[in-house]
């Protein structure tokens, strides 16, 4: 049960990270549910990958360009789903912030209904 309530609560958090930023756009909720399993697969399969061929930079950049792969993770996403559009790398970037933020709060919000 936690786990539909958290995947769903990540369906907002995507809509409304969409609909603060103009660069970001998403058509419906079925849509921003999508984008979010799709965003969880993607954070699965393809991350741990990328991030294993980027270790030096990562390393140099002291995790700064960890942000970069997040971002890349977003602009798949927004070639895989067609009701999610971002217009650029920067929105991108920006938008992997924004929910990470959304995301943390959503699961402090609802921990707290737990206890």
């Amino acid at each position: 049960m936690n786990g539909i309530v958290r995947f769903l609560l990540s369906g907002v958090a995507v809509l409304l990270t969409a609909y603060l930023m103009k660069g970001v756009h998403v058509d419906h909720y079925g849509y921003a549910l999508l984008v979010a399993a799709v965003l969880a697969l993607a954070n699965m399969i393809v991350k741990p990958v990328l991030i294993i061929f980027t270790i030096p930079i990562t390393i140099f950049t002291l995790g700064l360009f960890l942000l970069v792969i997040n971002a890349l993770i977003i602009m798949l996403v927004d070639y895989l789903v067609p009701g999610f559009r971002v217009d650029g790398f920067w929105w991108a970037l920006a938008f992997s912030i924004v929910l990470s933020i959304f995301n943390s709060f959503f699961t402090d919000i609802s921990k707290e209904k737990e206890r």
